[in-house]
């Protein structure tokens, strides 16, 4: 019964384990194995993420701590610093980037929400860039004395997952990460002023697809057609050309255009769209929403283990990204499977200080067990109403 089980072998219960190992399966990632599985693998990395763990040694110390745990736990008996270091660095990255691209779809489909009647997705696409020293990570060539990886990440506004991540080198242009976006026919991609394109930008136009992107302050256009009756704040809705000589072939058909005053900012925004169906005021909503990207690169670098790398190779650093991932996507089928009413923050920091009791995961998770966390880590967690959603 789970209440004999220790709380970390509760959560590997909510993996697919036959589709993780069909995976394995795929890319020979047990070969000449004997006793630390792929799997084996991936639990260990989970482990240390979620309780925290700050370095490789660190986490082979937790280990030993709980040292007949480990086979119970689902991490193995032959955990140890080298075969976790030598298998970060050989076994096969997309091991692990093919089964966070599957868990990310699990927990998308279970945590479905159409809040803006759009019907079609609405994702907002961005980059986070995290800094390495050039000396021990000399494949990340970001500038003369500095190395550095960027998590280009599209993220669904709606169901608060990510849809796609891709990792590049830091030194990559944002705008090329576009050409990698698998782009969806009635879906709505949400860009910064960093991602106008408009080569780019009319290539989603031309896949049935629609964008929002805030305007570059050069624009070069003519007006067509213009609304006269505007809602409040929207200081301009119209139908513009572009008459630059590139950007006119780039992006050869109409486009509009929506000028926004943002009175909490007390600013005005300007956003270039191909949406020419919906009101003026959702296109500023959808934009206002592009901030929950940051918000997710804000959570991953507090709260799960990417700032730190436990392995200085290109495929040690993806193995540990996807990892990560994994375990923020392993919360968020936790939350909606077992309908808790807590923020991931609060999840994470109570799976933090529990994975090794033998505790019912829904007690662990009722009322009074979350105040005697709060009252041991010394952390309420974010207010999230208090969180200014801004424009950027």
């Amino acid at each position: 019964m789970n209440k004999d089980k220790y709380v970390f072998a509760q959560m590997v219960e909510f993996l697919d384990n036959y589709k993780f190992l069909r995976i394995v399966k795929k890319y020979d990632g047990n070969r000449y194995v004997k006793h630390f599985t792929c799997w084996n693998q991936l639990l260990t990395l989970m482990f240390g993420q979620l309780c925290n763990r700050e370095s490789l040694r660190d986490l082979i110390v937790a280990l030993k701590a709980h040292q007949e745990k480990c086979y119970h736990l689902g991490v193995g008996k032959h955990v140890t610093r080298s075969n976790l270091a030598k298998a970060n660095e050989n076994r096969d990255y997309r091991i692990f980037e093919d089964f966070a691209f599957y868990m990310i779809s699990e927990a998308r489909k279970k945590r479905v929400n159409d809040i803006f009647k759009l019907n079609g997705n609405v994702y907002a696409f961005d980059s986070t860039t995290i800094d390495l020293c050039l000396k021990l990570f000399p494949w990340a060539n970001f500038r003369t004395h500095k190395g550095g990886i960027k998590i280009h990440t599209l993220y669904d506004v709606e169901t608060q997952v990510p849809a796609f991540i891709h990792i590049t080198e830091a030194k990559i242009n944002d705008v090329r990460a576009m050409d990698v976006i698998p782009y969806e026919s009635g879906s709505f991609y949400v860009f910064d002023r960093a991602y106008n394109d408009y080569h780019r930008l009319y290539k989603i136009h031309m896949m049935d697809s629609f964008f929002v992107v805030r305007a570059k302050t050069n624009i070069k256009a003519r007006v067509l057609k213009w609304k006269r009756r505007l809602p409040k704040n929207i200081l301009s809705d119209c139908e513009i050309e572009l008459t630059g000589f590139y950007t006119q072939k780039s992006y050869p058909e109409t486009i509009r255009l929506v000028r926004f005053w943002d009175e909490e900012d007390e600013r005005e925004f300007i956003y270039l769209t191909n949406a020419k169906h919906i009101p003026a005021l959702q296109v500023a909503e959808l934009y206002k929403n592009r901030w929950q990207v940051e918000l997710f690169f804000k959570w991953l670098k507090q709260h799960l283990k990417i700032k730190k790398f436990w392995g200085t190779s290109e495929n040690a650093v993806k193995i540990q990204v996807y990892s990560a991932i994994i375990a923020y996507c392993l919360v968020a089928i936790m939350q909606h499977d077992m309908k808790l009413d807590r923020s991931t923050y609060e999840v994470l920091q109570i799976l933090g200080i529990s994975l090794t009791d033998k505790t019912l995961l829904r007690d662990l998770f009722s009322k009074t067990k979350f105040n005697d966390v709060k009252e041991q880590s010394g952390l309420d967690g974010p207010n999230n109403s208090s969180l200014k959603i801004r424009q950027a």
